[in-house]
């Protein structure tokens, strides 16, 4: 009998976290739970580890512990809170990690479990943002391996594997344009939080709907794909294709276009992560095309959105240029969820922080999160 693949997941009570456990459940014969982590929601965090009998459940945020801990009373569950839980989570003993903690918040864990030598599902696209050169060699250092499980990047992946190779002309990810792709730049300086949470395509976070909408999403991608397969800048762009259908397209030299194709759900790019090197089934809608009819694509407009151009200008600088745009995007999607800057701010004050605190090459970790700190104090005053 083959044995369970045992899988944590740093995040679990997201979106993310939630369509990791569906697959779980869709094949109780092949995956286990060993550990579960989420910073807020104890509730939701102790009724998946009840149901689906996890080992161990750390809630981030302390003040939350007693909760979880009645929650779990007699369970047999091991309940825990705070940051050193949550890294304790993330090296608990299993095969996989879902890497799904939002921003530079999943740093720290995603590091935790590469020095267990894991296999990490990488959800979290913010960690190889601000420290993509760090993590590539500790995961080297420390026999880890990173698949991908952004839809894009997942797409690359199954396309050209761990690395390009010479043979790889360019490779373009596809963005859905967000829900203001045919807005003006005077409708776009009044949209409201409501409206940028609302995803035409994708069921995601309120922080990942606001990069979408401003293309950062797809900026930060762009740094991301840099540091996964080896790619130059000049060779990663991005194209806006509205029905999400193609995740990713690599040219070859020869001139051959290589696409891959699904219904936009995270589900199937989550299963190929637990999976891989297999394939397991999915209950993703079977991708139609004489249903669907049209695929179309179009350049995006970096005029109208400037976060696209900022996170090509991060990613050509290079050193911590990268770091410093992520935090300063980090506090500014969170001020404009809270209502105190418009959405055309986010991006103005990302490049403010760009022009005003100088790129340099990070030593070690300690100067990662210096720069982050000087970026994300910057934003809150901008």
């Amino acid at each position: 009998m083959e044995r369970m693949t045992r899988v944590s997941i740093l995040g679990a009570t997201g979106t993310i976290g939630e369509s990791t456990l569906d697959i779980i459940a869709a094949h109780p014969d092949r995956f286990t739970v060993a550990a579960l982590t989420a910073q807020d929601n104890a509730q939701k965090l102790a009724a998946q580890a009840k149901k689906f009998g996890a080992r161990y459940a750390a809630i981030g945020n302390p003040a939350r512990y007693e909760e979880l801990k009645q929650l779990l009373a007699g369970t047999g569950i091991e309940a825990a809170a705070g940051e050193e839980a949550v890294l304790a989570a993330a090296a608990f003993d299993c095969e996989v990690v879902m890497s799904a903690i939002v921003g530079v918040a999943g740093l720290a864990p995603t590091l935790a479990a590469i020095h267990k030598g894991r296999r990490i599902a990488l959800a979290n696209k913010e960690c190889l943002v601000c420290a993509g050169e760090f993590m590539n060699k500790e995961v080297e250092k420390y026999g880890a391996t990173l698949i991908p499980v952004d839809s894009e990047h997942s797409g690359i992946f199954q396309l050209i594997g761990a690395r390009a190779t010479s043979s790889i002309s360019h490779v373009t990810l596809t963005a859905s344009g967000g829900p203001f792709r045919d807005y003006t730049v005077e409708a776009l300086k009044n949209v409201t939080p409501e409206q940028a949470v609302a995803h035409p395509n994708w069921r995601m976070g309120a922080k990942i709907s606001v990069d979408s909408a401003t293309l950062m999403n797809k900026g930060l991608e762009l740094i991301e794909a840099h540091y996964l397969f080896g790619l130059p800048g000049d060779k990663l762009s991005a194209v806006i294709h509205p029905q999400s259908i193609v995740h990713a397209l690599v040219e070859m030299v020869d001139g051959s276009v290589l696409a891959q194709l699904s219904n936009p759900d995270m589900r199937a790019p989550i299963a190929y992560a637990l999976a891989y090197p297999e394939r397991v089934s999915t209950p993703v809608k079977k991708l139609n095309l004489a249903e669907i009819q049209n695929l179309s694509f179009a350049a995006p407009d970096e005029g109208r959105f400037p976060a696209l151009r900022l996170a090509k200008q991060a990613l050509m600088v290079g050193g911590s240029a990268p770091t410093v745009l992520n935090a300063a995007n980090e506090i500014a999607v969170a001020r404009f969820l809270k209502g105190e800057i418009s959405f055309v701010d986010i991006p103005a004050i990302v490049e403010k922080a760009l022009e005003t605190i100088p790129s340099r090459m990070p030593s070690c970790i300690g100067d990662i999160y210096t720069l982050d700190a000087s970026a994300r104090h910057f934003a809150e005053a901008a």
